[in-house]
Formats: structure tokens, C-alpha cells, sequence
């Protein structure tokens, strides 16, 4: 894989395909991680001297349609704040008022277009529309590694039109996942976390036969118990995926599963909310309890290599984010005493976060489903498009 520091830079007009696809609220952004985690390619290929430095990606699911909840207008701000310059924004990625507007900018310019995801040309990886917003630039940095699962017009195409590179964030994440599969340190831990098991499953597979424990959390691990045959009161379970746990459950001697629980008769808030090994009829599993975070923090604290994917209860509600916060915690201390962590997933990332441990995991991965399909050893698009 070419890397940024691997090609011509100076006076090039640089195409960077980034991941702004950050949680936007009355017009506000809630998190701006994923546009933090830019920062340092942009400003290496402004400091290579740059003619232009033109930035594009997606917002929200559009559907291929203008819908202006979905404009990345309200990134600019926050780009310019942190690169202490302006930031031209086009109200469009392609046609001839951006080529012009493109054109016309002064030397070392930062432009961000609008929202690729208004055209439904890119998530078809159309070639024209590859070849359009190709013409924009001398050169392709792929640093998006959030959608470097999708074969798409920004991840695929243009990798295959304009000499390309992988960024920063890109080499940071292929980094440390590839040593996830390559040569982790022992005891492995890996905890897995979520609603649906359904989206797992394969990740479940390939991660028993590399890790020494899997710790299970959240709303799957609940399929798992009903398929092991325990009462589960009303928790959410996927009915259809009771033999793909019965046999994962078979198969497997290092799969560990939650003693306890937080229940609730509700779960949007705490209605009669205790700890419980039992989940009676008329209530629901909402969290992991005293007993299993303390399961899980003697088995993580004895890891050489730590992976997290998903929260392990309904970490959204306050009553019901404990165990998520405490798993956050115990797995920062254990990486502030030697040990490697990389967390994944929109849900792990926002709780450690909220957990306030962000610096001292080792990687927090910005791309959820990559992370998992890399993890699993899928091949990716937009990764295998820059070998």
C-alpha cells in the first residue's frame, strides 16, 4: 500500500477522501472525532506545499438526493478552527461551477465539497462520476477508513483513475488492526458487545479461533443465553439466529457469557430496575451486573492484547451505561500497565468517551463495521484499491 509520505505532493491539487460523517444535531456537532482524526493529514499535505487541497466525504444516508439536514456545510466551521485557515465549501462535488470555483482558488487552498451521497452515482461506484470528481485533482489520498469497507465512487473509483496513497488515519488503522491478527500478545481478550448478533457472527467465528477469551455483552449475549436454554424475561433476542449460538456455543470453550444483569421492566428508563441472575417474566435485560464486571475485569487485566467492540448494556440510558463505563475503565488501566488496546465501533468509542479514558487506549478505531470486516480478514475495497 503507497503511503502519503510516498508521493509527489508539491504544487499537486490534492483530492482527500475523509469520513465527516459526524453526529449532527440542530445543526450542531455533537462529536468531532472523526474530523479531528484528519487534522494531521491535511495539514502534511499543506506543509508538502500543496496547490490545492480539496476535501470530500458523507453525511448521514441521503439516499443519492439533496437533503440539506445532510450538508457538510456544518463541518466547515469546525475544519477551519482547527486548521487556522479558512475553508472554501462548494455546494456541490461535481459540475462546472465547482471546476471553476476549484480553478480559481489561490495557491495552498482548502476547499470541502458537498455531501457525495446527494448522487447515487457514488455508492454505484459509477465511472463517470469517478472521472468527474477525479478531474478536480492531481492526486488521491484515501484516508477514510470508516467506508473503506464500501466499493464505492470516493473509495474505489478515483483509486483507479489518479495516482493514490493512503493517509494517515489509513496507516494508523491498518497498523494496528494487522497486529490484532499478525502477532497479539497473549492472553488475547476480545469483547464484543452490541444489540444484534446477527452482525457478528462472523467476527464471533474468526476471533474464537485467535483469542484466549471472548467476553460477551449487551443485548446478543441474551440470544446466547436463551439458545443455552436460560430464561430471559422480555430481553431483545434474534429468534432466527438461536442454532447459529447453539452452535458457536458448541464449538467453543474460551466464550464467555454475562452471571448477572441489570433488569428493568422498562428499557427506555429505569422502571424497578435491580441486579439479578435471573430475568423473570415482564422484565428485560438492560445491562451487565456487579458480578460480571467483575468476572470481566480479572480476565482483562490479565491481557497482553484487548479488543473492544460494542457497548455491554443500553448505554444510552444513565441507569443502564454502568458496566459499559466500568469495562471502559478497567481495560484504560489495564493498557496504562503495558497491555495494547483497539476499541471499534461508533457505540465503544462514544462510551469511552464518556468514561473520559479517550487517551489512554492505544488506538480507537473511527470506522465500526471496517474495523470488524478488517478484523475478520475480509478483504477491503478501498484498501486493496491503493496496493
Amino acid at each position: 500500500m503507497k503511503t502519503l509520505e510516498e508521493i509527489d505532493l508539491k504544487s499537486k491539487r490534492v483530492l482527500v477522501r475523509c469520513d465527516f460523517n459526524v453526529p449532527v444535531k440542530d445543526g450542531k456537532i455533537l462529536d468531532n472525532t472523526r474530523i479531528l482524526a484528519h487534522i494531521p493529514t491535511i495539514n502534511y499535505i499543506l506543509e508538502k506545499g500543496a496547490s490545492r487541497v480539496i476535501l470530500m466525504s458523507h453525511l448521514g444516508r441521503p439516499k443519492g438526493v439533496v437533503n440539506l439536514d445532510f450538508s457538510l456545510k456544518v463541518v466547515c466551521e469546525e475544519l477551519r478552527r482547527h486548521l487556522k485557515r479558512n475553508v472554501r465549501f462548494f455546494n456541490d462535488c461535481t459540475g462546472e461551477n465547482v471546476r471553476e470555483g476549484i480553478s480559481r482558488l489561490e495557491e495552498g487552498a482548502v476547499a470541502l465539497l458537498e455531501n457525495l451521497r446527494f448522487h447515487p452515482e457514488e455508492k454505484k461506484n459509477d465511472t463517470g462520476f469517478a472521472r468527474e470528481i477525479a478531474s478536480l485533482g492531481d492526486v488521491f489520498i484515501q484516508d477514510a477508513f470508516a467506508v473503506s469497507h464500501r466499493a464505492h465512487a470516493s473509495t474505489v473509483g478515483i483509486a483507479g483513475i489518479l495516482p493514490s496513497a493512503a493517509g494517515f488515519l489509513i496507516m494508523k488503522e491498518v497498523k494496528y488492526l494487522s497486529e490484532l491478527l499478525k502477532e497479539p500478545g497473549h492472553p488475547f481478550v476480545a469483547v464484543l458487545g452490541g444489540a444484534k448478533i446477527s452482525t457478528k457472527i462472523s467476527v464471533i467465528t474468526s476471533l474464537l479461533g485467535k483469542v484466549d477469551t471472548l467476553l460477551v455483552g449487551g443485548a446478543m449475549s441474551y440470544t446466547f443465553l436463551k439458545a443455552r436454554g436460560e430464561e430471559i424475561g422480555n430481553s431483545m433476542f434474534e429468534e432466527g439466529f438461536l442454532e447459529n449460538a447453539k452452535g458457536i456455543l458448541a464449538d467453543s470453550k474460551n466464550l464467555v457469557l454475562p452471571v448477572d444483569h441489570v433488569i428493568s421492566k422498562s428499557a427506555k428508563e429505569a422502571v424497578e430496575i435491580r441486579v439479578s441472575g435471573l430475568i423473570p417474566e415482564g422484565f428485560c435485560g438492560v445491562d451487565i451486573g456487579s458480578k460480571t464486571i467483575s468476572n470481566y475485569a480479572g480476565i482483562i487485566k490479565n491481557a497482553k492484547t484487548i479488543f473492544w467492540n460494542g457497548p455491554m448494556g443500553i448505554f444510552e440510558v444513565a441507569d443502564f451505561s454502568k458496566g459499559t463505563r466500568e469495562i471502559a475503565k478497567i481495560i484504560a488501566e489495564t493498557t496504562r500497565n503495558g497491555a495494547v488496546s483497539v476499541a471499534g465501533g461508533g457505540d465503544s468509542v462514544s462510551a469511552i468517551k464518556k468514561a473520559g479514558v479517550a487517551n489512554d487506549f492505544s488506538h480507537i478505531s473511527t470506522g465500526g463495521g471496517a474495523s470488524l470486516e478488517f478484523v475478520e480478514g475480509r478483504i477491503l475495497p478501498g484498501i486493496q484499491a491503493l496496493k
